[in-house]
């Protein structure tokens, strides 16, 4: 384990599974300590704490459903009270509800708009004071090139991610003088839990130049750039990690 982040404080999103928890564990191998917050499954935020004590740094998940205000204030309430500050947040938490736009339910687009989009808006707000006060910070919000490219039956989706981009570069300059940074990283096709259905003749997994799915762990590497001492003077940047798919 290297100490590039010791003594920094960490917030995941989504960060009991998947791409989060790989992002968490990264965070932690590199020194910093770690909030994860999550909705779900109790035993897989668990299973992610367990991995980021074995790395010797401090680890608390917290519920939280981020599409509420209310409840993403509370939450960093409670880790500023567990951990005394916050210094590196990643809003990670997204879902899908795939469908094309004439069957799609609005109550589907809307779910999809209030946790991949609105759901990084309350965090970031939540933890905005305190990365002012302290005149300092790194945001990595977790977009995708569904994004930047569009991408058929995933019009909610795409919006929200492409949403998600406007958010990164508007609070990065909010922010900028404050010392904050705050980008994003654009996956292509991942190998997680949400991209288990994606068969390999899939259009565009195949027109991918480097011709296979991306693991958790390429995002997690991308991210804790962006978090480390070696992007300070990166901020409203998008950084693609799609194999070639979005250049």
């Amino acid at each position: 384990m290297t100490s590039e982040l010791q003594g920094k404080t960490a917030v995941v999103t989504g960060g009991s599974r998947g791409i989060g928890r790989a992002i968490a564990v990264k965070l932690a191998s590199l020194g910093a300590d770690i909030a994860i917050l999550y909705v779900g499954d109790p035993n897989e935020a668990a299973e992610s704490c367990r991995m980021i004590e074995e790395l010797g740094v401090k680890v608390k998940s917290y519920i939280c459903d981020v599409s509420k205000l209310e409840n993403t204030q509370d939450s960093i309430k409670e880790v500023l009270e567990d951990f005394g500050t916050v210094d590196i947040l990643i809003n990670n938490a997204g879902i899908t509800r795939d469908g094309l736009m004439l069957s799609m339910k609005e109550s589907d687009y809307d779910a999809v708009l209030d946790i991949n989009l609105k759901g990084a808006f309350n965090m970031t707000k939540s933890c905005y004071k305190t990365f002012m006060r302290k005149r300092s910070g790194k945001i990595v919000n977790i977009t995708s090139v569904s994004g930047i490219m569009g991408n058929a039956g995933q019009t909610n989706y795409s919006s929200s991610k492409a949403g998600l981009i406007g958010l990164t570069k508007s609070v990065a300059r909010e922010l900028a003088a404050r010392n904050v940074n705050c980008n994003a990283v654009a996956p292509g096709f991942i190998a997680t839990d949400m991209t288990q259905e994606i068969s390999k003749d899939n259009k565009l997994l195949s027109s991918t130049p480097m011709n296979r799915m991306g693991t958790a762990e390429d995002i997690a590497n991308a991210v804790a750039f962006l978090v480390g001492p070696y992007s300070d003077y990166i901020t409203g940047e998008v950084l693609k990690v799609d194999g070639g798919l979005a250049m």
